[in-house]
């Protein structure tokens, strides 16, 4: 008898171990295969998949002499990196970062994988969260950490390449991640109150307006606290993002569409009327109005 359940508990264990693997590869509404979870380059070579990384990480050629140097230096530091495999981006940028890690030598176990989802209910986040609190706004995102700290990020793209600005990061020299707005941004809401930065507008929105990379920045930024359910932040930016490109009917359906997830009805309505003052035949801010007057 103790044996059946000893070995009735080591078959749903090894069950359960396949469940958690299987469960990184999903099939989404349109029928595209996507990855989820925690992964690794041989998740990446299999299925449908391989077609853009193998082509993306044949076709790179890495700076030998660069990821010379960084083989003794990259080592002392530990990687995440979040991407998407139904994200452009991801696939063009993935295949050549994992090149130059391996012309570096740099060590496999220092380096965390995660493929986050691209759903409404889920945008850029993971089955088990390990996006949370590391601001992943845009993907690919390469984090780079010392002794547990981050020291500096790679987001979307390199600014160079990946091997000079790899270099340029564990050289100590500064180095300014893409999308300073969004990044200053996060770290505001994450020391200031929201009254408080609300005060301080009128200085903050020439400054963002200055280095902002258009008005998507923020809206993406936005999007990303708003499905991780920080509704108050969410809809300040939507608000800023609104200042400081008054003239964009973007920035107003997605403030809209904040205020209807909210059920502010009487605010998103004045913002789709905004989209519709700026882009007249817009068919989603239509839409919207004939739902929100029927609510």
């Amino acid at each position: 008898m103790k044996r059946t359940v000893i070995l009735s508990i080591l078959l749903l264990n090894l069950l359960f171990s396949f469940s958690q693997t299987a469960n990184k590869l999903i099939t989404d509404e349109k029928g595209n295969e996507l990855l989820l979870g925690e992964i690794s380059k041989f998740d990446l070579t299999k299925n449908t998949f391989n077609t853009w990384f193998s082509k993306n990480y044949d076709d790179y050629l890495v700076n030998k002499g660069i990821a010379k140097q960084l083989k003794d230096s990259l080592n002392q530091y530990e990687i995440k990196a979040f991407l998407g495999t139904w994200c452009g981006d991801s696939k063009k940028e993935v295949p050549r970062f994992y090149k130059v890690l391996e012309a570096a030598k740099f060590p496999e176990n220092q380096l965390q994988v995660i493929a986050v989802n691209s759903t409404k209910e889920a945008y850029k986040q993971s089955p088990d969260g390990e996006e949370k609190g590391l601001n992943i706004h845009r993907v690919p995102t390469f984090i780079f950490y010392k002794n547990g700290k981050e020291i500096n990020r790679i987001v979307e793209h390199p600014k160079e390449t990946f091997e000079r600005d790899m270099l340029t990061i564990v050289s100590k020299n500064k180095y300014t991640p893409n999308y300073m707005a969004a990044n200053y941004m996060y770290n505001l809401l994450n020391s200031k109150t929201i009254n408080s930065l609300k005060m301080e507008e009128s200085i903050l929105v020439p400054r963002l307006a200055e280095f902002v990379k258009g008005s998507r920045e923020l809206n993406t930024f936005g999007y990303s606290i708003l499905r991780s359910n920080q509704i108050e932040k969410a809809l300040y930016i939507f608000d800023l993002n609104t200042k400081i490109f008054p003239y964009k009917y973007n920035v107003y359906d997605s403030l809209g569409e904040a205020y209807f997830e909210t059920k502010n009805y009487t605010e998103a309505l004045k913002n789709y009327y905004k989209v519709l003052s700026l882009k007249p035949d817009d068919k989603n801010a239509r839409e919207m109005v004939d739902k929100i007057t029927k609510l």
